[in-house]
C-alpha cells in the first residue's frame, strides 16, 4: 500500500530530536527550481502564487537563503490538518520505518517527499 497527500501551506520548522533524516529522491531538481525562483521578484510571486505582498516578501527571502536555512524532515515540518492527524512526533521507530515506506508527499518543489527527507521552508503553489 502506498499513501499519498499533499504538502501543507502552514509549517512548522522548530527543530525535531531522535529522528535521523533522508535526502529527497529529486534534489537536484529542487536546486533548479530553486535558481529560477530566486530570479523573480517579490511582485512577481505574489501574481504568479496568487498570495499576498507579504507572504511573497517572505517567499522571495525563502528563494534567496535556500539552501542555508534549517532543516526539518517533511512529516515533521508540515504542520496542516493532514500532518496534525498524522501526529508524527508520537509515533515509534517502526511506525515511522513503516511510514517511509508507504507515505509519500507530493510537493511542487521538491517533487515525491518521504516522511524524513530533509526539507527546507517554502512555498510553492502547484495549482
Amino acid at each position: 500500500m502506498l499513501v499519498v497527500v499533499s504538502p501543507a501551506k502552514k509549517l512548522d520548522m522548530d527543530p525535531v530530536a531522535g529522528v535521523q533524516p533522508t535526502q529527497p529522491v529529486f534534489r537536484e531538481r529542487t536546486r533548479e527550481l530553486v535558481t529560477e525562483a530566486a530570479k523573480l521578484t517579490s511582485g512577481e510571486l505574489e501574481k504568479l502564487m496568487k498570495i499576498s505582498p507579504n507572504l511573497a516578501k517572505l517567499n522571495h527571502q525563502r528563494f534567496y537563503d535556500f539552501g542555508s536555512q534549517d532543516r526539518k524532515p517533511a512529516a515533521f515540518a508540515f504542520a496542516g490538518d493532514t500532518f496534525q492527524g498524522f501526529e508524527v512526533a508520537t509515533l515509534d521507530g517502526d511506525a515511522l520505518r513503516w511510514a517511509q515506506e508507504h507515505l509519500r508527499i507530493l510537493s511542487g518543489l521538491y517533487g515525491v517527499l518521504r516522511p524524513l527527507d530533509e526539507i527546507e521552508p517554502y512555498r510553492l503553489e502547484m495549482g
